[in-house]
């Protein structure tokens, strides 16, 4: 037998995503089933990604424009075709809250990847190099952590794109929006996972088969790849979907404030700006983004409790 079938799966004396079979992939669903809290958001949470993804038909089906502005239909109630009524430009309401939750969902879910890809790559590195290669990844780690992040973002975010480059019709488009808030959550958001890869990694690289297959010749990349990374993926799972409420709040926030989602592509943050001076009059306008935004992060945060404790190797049956 050559020694890349030899050494080409982890041993099942591991733990992790990659060492299920069939019977531990049960169980795994087993528990979440359990977890009622984390099955009821999964159901919500599909729920939103649907109406999300589907917010054009939605609005076509109904007969409405989230975009057009008719002053004669201000602050109309909810009724016919507006659902949950107009705002304060008669724009639909209901409409313009699935358009958010696009913006919301597709930066939450983005950043969160770019997150997690960032930090498992620096964690793997530092884990399993150790010495001089974990010193300086883990205080460019620490560093990162010590950061105000809110105000680094709000410093981040009034960057003008045209300064760097770019021409003012493309700094200023939707595209160009979603993708500097991407980077710069991404840029700031992986140090957790970092870490939480990083202990993993120290744990997994002294199993047996790790050992055999330093012993077989494997070269440092392919253990990596192929033996402690898919064994570290729930840790990595975990953190993942953890962190998509904290990305969501962010993005709020920085469109609360102006420096995120720009009018008028509607996003539940630069909602809830629009509706701040008419909170006592119209508090509906300011009530349904906010309630987006909390359960859907809530949503996110039930869900990752749940897939922690089906994939805990630990826990019981």
């Amino acid at each position: 037998m050559s020694t890349d079938m030899q050494i080409d799966h982890p041993s099942p004396t591991g733990h992790g995503l990659s060492s299920y079979g069939p019977g531990r992939h049960r169980r795994v669903v087993r528990r979440f089933l359990r977890h009622r809290l984390a099955v009821g958001s999964l159901i919500f949470l599909l729920l939103m990604t649907f109406g999300a993804v589907a917010a054009p038909l939605i609005a076509r089906s109904l007969g409405v424009d989230p975009f057009a502005v008719d002053l004669f239909n201000r602050f109309a109630p909810p009724g016919g075709a507006s659902l949950l009524g107009t705002d304060e430009v008669g724009r639909d309401l209901f409409t313009r809250l699935l358009h958010g939750g696009r913006v919301s969902l597709a930066v939450g879910l983005t950043a969160a990847v770019f997150s997690a890809a960032i930090g498992t790559m620096i964690g793997l590195l530092a884990g399993f190099h150790g010495g001089r290669v974990d010193a300086i990844l883990m205080r460019v780690t620490d560093g990162v952590i010590a950061l105000p992040i809110l105000p680094l973002l709000i410093v981040l975010a009034a960057v003008d794109l045209s300064k760097l480059g770019l021409t003012a019709e493309s700094a200023g488009s939707e595209t160009a929006d979603l993708a500097r808030l991407i980077a710069i959550i991404a840029a700031v958001g992986w140090p957790t996972v970092a870490r939480l890869v990083r202990a993993e990694t120290l744990s997994l690289k002294t199993r047996d088969y790790v050992t055999a297959a330093r012993a077989l010749g494997a070269r440092p990349g392919r253990i990596m790849r192929r033996h402690i990374l898919p064994n570290a993926l729930a840790v990595v799972v975990v953190a993942t979907t953890l962190s998509i409420g904290n990305i969501i709040l962010l993005e709020s926030v920085l469109s609360f404030l102006g420096l995120g989602i720009q009018p008028p592509t509607a996003s539940w943050g630069n909602m809830l700006t629009n509706a701040q001076d008419l909170v006592w009059s119209e508090p509906h306008l300011a009530v349904w983004p906010g309630l987006m935004i909390f359960a859907t992060v809530i949503a996110f945060n039930f869900l990752g409790d749940g897939l922690q404790d089906a994939l805990d190797p630990k826990a019981g049956d």
